[in-house]
């Protein structure tokens, strides 16, 4: 995994000399692929933009950087070494006939192998073993049609020297992430906001939109959109061809080389399940691709029980013992609360598939001022106000892994994919007109000022939001109404819920130099199991239980059979008490940039009333106390971004 960041400046060698964007590196083209340093540039503002953007994004690779200028064009890259520790080093450049192109990539491609032997068929050479290599050697024969036979999570630039053409694209279900920004006449992208944002006179700003995307979304931002004004984000699944436009502006066309589509499904019950074992367990024997040792992060549900079984398997097979990594908060043991949303905690099943499978496992905890305290560093990795503790645990949880691990799988997304939540169930939330996980709305209203309210128009814009997504959502117009809905939802479900799951699992870990992979995630699985009917997917109502029939072979039947239970957060009630006497101090302090937007009559009855566990505005669980975490982390993301807001 790595960060990348880059700009595209037309006509810089006119409009831009003074500035420094027309220095490029001195290098000989050859045959082959070359990779560039920058060791020996000259000082340039071009160079030093490059420095200041990686700087900035150093956590997502501490292991290595390097940097590429040409005229108009520079390429960024920092990178954590995960395949061809020697040889990985990126931009690398293959110039040949007269030809020149440049790559810098964030991701793995787990079929990198195979798609190495078909283009060494093809008479293509390779210096390095590194996937990044792959598709730059693809798209030098093929073009980005190449691009719909990867099989992984990206994100990359290439740059056509002689046609002076950017390619960003990003992979098809948007694990890795990729902003960019139009400012004066010139493109910047970056792995992160904080990328962009690190360009000089690049002012945050925020709008309507921007504010609507924090309260009336949030923590999920509509696809596509940066939040800050003048950001965008390549979406899932696009390329985008930027050239020079007629006035010397970027000029950005966007297509897609993929796209989910809806279609009959033809087999039966048990050669469904037969089909989706198939797809899980390779799926996550592809993603263990790595030079370094792997782990996993085991909950004890049946999504990382399963994604644990098979790692633990092959890992057994070449006499080796996979890490196991779990969590929990301090004190939750005393103080759990069972709900329908989290109707049991997790450490028993765990210790049933440590003994299963026979890995070497750890239980990491975070105790209450920890986690209040991360709360301000998840804004830092997120660049946004993200899901509360629930990101900032998992944030702490990162940075005690990645002490032993650098890799590791997780069961992130099954739910989405297997219909798992309790918005694929209840009628009441299936049918709801409006998403379904941001079921307690006016919560996200209960402290804001009344003019804010109305100027901002929440609910019109939340609404508009999820039309805009039922929209677009492919339908197999055969199926029932019921059905129909249930692949809208599904279709939603991916879009919104997942992608805030998948940027959680991004930031968190690669802020500490971990690379967690989602083998749910495969777009093999999600095209499949999109199409399965529902009586398929639920037999008998049971709850994904398709996927538990496909895992039967592989858990324990306590723990295959077990009710769904989410990631787990804490019910300690110190926690709360903490929350509020910060939330308290920030309502005490006039400088605060929050008091702009909520009114503090508001807010303290609402902290006069009691915390419902039970009743989340977010997800399954954001309620009250989540509720003061994320405002102190909107008012955290104003004061140390220095954000400014025009509505």
């Amino acid at each position: 995994m790595c960060g990348i960041s880059g700009f595209f400046a037309p006509g810089a060698g006119r409009r831009f000399e003074n500035q420094g964007f027309s220095d490029s590196l001195s290098m000989q083209c050859c045959g082959g692929s070359r990779r560039m340093s920058g060791d020996g540039e000259k000082p340039g503002c071009g160079r030093e933009l490059l420095e200041c953007m990686n700087r900035v994004q150093k956590h997502r690779g501490p292991d290595d950087e390097g940097l590429y200028l040409s005229t108009e064009c520079g390429l960024a890259h920092v990178r954590l070494s995960i395949l061809d520790l020697e040889r990985g080093h990126q931009p690398i450049v293959r110039c040949s006939g007269g030809r020149e192109v440049s790559i810098v990539y964030n991701g793995e491609i787990y079929n990198m192998k195979h798609l190495r032997e078909e283009l060494v068929s093809e008479g293509m050479s390779f210096e390095t073993s590194c996937d990044t290599e792959v598709i730059l050697n693809g798209y030098w024969l093929h073009g980005s049609e190449f691009f719909k036979r990867l099989n992984g999570i990206f994100a990359f630039a290439i740059w056509e020297e002689k046609e002076r053409r950017l390619l960003l694209c990003r992979d098809r279900l948007g694990v890795k992430p990729l902003f960019y920004s139009v400012s004066k006449g010139v493109l910047y992208f970056a792995s992160e906001l904080k990328g962009i944002l690190a360009v000089p006179d690049f002012e945050a700003k925020l709008d309507r939109e921007g504010l609507c995307e924090v309260f009336a979304l949030g923590p999920a931002k509509t696809p596509g959109k940066g939040v800050f004004r003048g950001i965008r984000e390549v979406r899932a699944g696009s390329l985008l061809e930027i050239t020079p436009g007629a006035d010397l502006t970027p000029d950005i066309r966007e297509k897609y080389y993929w796209r989910l589509q809806a279609a009959d499904h033809t087999e039966s019950f048990a050669q469904t399940v037969e089909h989706t074992e198939w797809l899980l367990t390779d799926a996550v024997r592809m993603q263990m691709l790595s030079d370094i040792p792997i782990s996993t992060f085991l909950s004890g549900g049946i999504d990382s029980s399963l994604v644990t079984a098979i790692c633990a398997a092959e890992l057994k097979k070449q006499g080796k013992v996979l890490d196991t990594f779990s969590f929990d908060f301090t004190g939750n043991d005393s103080y759990f609360q069972a709900s329908s949303y989290q109707p049991s905690q997790d450490r028993p099943y765990a210790e049933l598939m440590v003994k299963a499978c026979g890995t070497n496992h750890r239980f990491l905890e975070c105790d209450n001022e920890l986690l209040a305290d991360y709360l301000y560093p998840a804004v830092r990795a997120r660049d946004l106000p993200c899901m509360a503790d629930v990101e900032a645990s998992m944030l702490y949880f990162c940075s005690q892994v990645v002490q032993y691990d650098k890799v590791t799988l997780t069961g992130e997304c099954a739910d989405e994919i297997f219909g798992g939540y309790p918005w694929f169930h209840r009628e009441e939330l299936l049918n709801k007109e409006g998403f379904p996980w941001s079921n307690e709305f006016s919560m996200r209203t209960a402290m804001l000022r009344d003019d804010i309210i109305e100027k901002l128009r929440l609910e019109e814009y939340e609404r508009e939001a999820y039309e805009a997504t039922m929209r677009e959502a492919p339908v197999n117009t055969g199926l029932s109404k019921q059905e129909q809905r249930r692949q809208r939802i599904g279709w939603l479900n991916l879009n919104w819920f997942m992608v805030t799951l998948l940027d959680r699992m991004d930031r968190t870990s690669m802020a500490s130099g971990l690379e967690a992979r989602v083998p749910f995630a495969d777009h093999r699985i999600v095209e499949y199991v999109y199409n399965v009917p529902w009586e398929m997917k639920c037999p008998d109502g049971l709850v994904k239980g398709l996927l538990r029939r496909a895992g039967e072979r592989y858990l324990p039947h306590e723990v295959l059979y077990r009710r769904k239970s989410p990631y787990p957060k804490t019910y300690h009630p110190g926690y709360e008490r903490i929350l509020k006497e910060r939330f308290r101090g920030m309502l005490q302090d006039k400088g605060q940039p929050i008091h702009a937007l909520i009114d503090q009559e508001k807010a303290e009855r609402f902290m006069a009333m009691p915390s419902d566990y039970a009743k989340p505005w977010y997800g399954q669980l954001m309620a009250g106390p989540q509720l003061y975490a994320y405002l102190l982390q909107v008012n955290y993301w104003l004061r140390e971004y220095r954000i400014g807001i025009e509505i």
